[in-house]
């Protein structure tokens, strides 16, 4: 199947991203892996407590999907598209991230307000809608380390419940091959440049949002309506 897309690997700004575009083939297995899947509630889950603001790391193929489901997630305060997974000592950008050879990949910050929305229902909503879980180092059309999956827990809690869901999903059925998604730590987070910032929200008419984002937002929108609110976090 070919499909058109306007993502290209390289890019010094927005026009370029808005004027790129190369045809390439998209295999029935990259379209089968942007599928949404209910995935199941976690047995093990943070508690709701008092704290009003937390901070969880994901990555999940391009930011701008993974950032653009996550803003409209009731309980979320601020998404942050960047770079996390690589050497702390590195300071990288979209193209040298892009080569795959910085061990930095494609990540988002969520600040979430946990007395709202739990860290296990943001991974349930992440695998739900956002990434797919068997596929290494790729999502969708884009391959490549830097488009790897990989959670980022942020303390002890978040780790048990990171592994214990992982756990739970390879045991799930929903997937018929393993589960390759990484637990790492995110080393030092570098916020991606400003063209990529709310970028499903600044260009709904984009190739590449309209082909493999939108429809990621509204299978979220679909799946789990209690949770879903129209005006994105900032």
């Amino acid at each position: 199947m070919i499909q058109l897309l306007f993502r290209p690997w390289r890019s010094a700004g927005l026009s370029l991203l808005l004027a790129g575009a190369a045809l390439v083939a998209v295999s029935p297995q990259a379209l089968a892996a942007e599928q949404a899947r209910l995935a199941p509630k976690p047995v093990i889950d943070t508690p709701v407590g008092k704290a009003q603001s937390a901070i969880a790391y994901f990555a999940g193929g391009c930011f701008w999907g993974v950032e653009g489901v996550f803003s409209h997630v009731k309980g979320v305060k601020s998404v942050v598209s960047g770079y996390g997974g690589g050497p702390a000592d590195l300071r990288v950008n979209y193209e040298q991230v892009g080569t795959g050879r910085t061990g930095y990949a494609e990540a988002v910050r969520v600040v979430y307000d946990p007395s709202k929305v739990s860290y296990g229902t943001l991974l349930r909503v992440f695998f739900s809608v956002i990434a797919d879980p068997t596929t290494l180092n790729y999502q969708g059309p884009d391959h490549g380390t830097q488009y790897r999956s990989a959670l980022f827990p942020q303390s002890a809690e978040q780790e048990k419940v990171a592994k214990a869901y992982l756990a739970q999903l390879g045991k799930s059925g929903l997937w018929t091959d393993p589960i390759v998604t990484r637990i790492e730590a995110v080393g030092r987070f570098q916020p991606a440049e400003g063209y990529h910032q709310d970028f499903m929200k600044n260009n709904p008419d984009h190739g590449y949002i309209k082909r493999w984002d939108a429809p990621k937002l509204a299978a979220f929108k679909q799946l789990f309506p209690a949770i879903y609110t129209a005006i994105p976090a900032a």
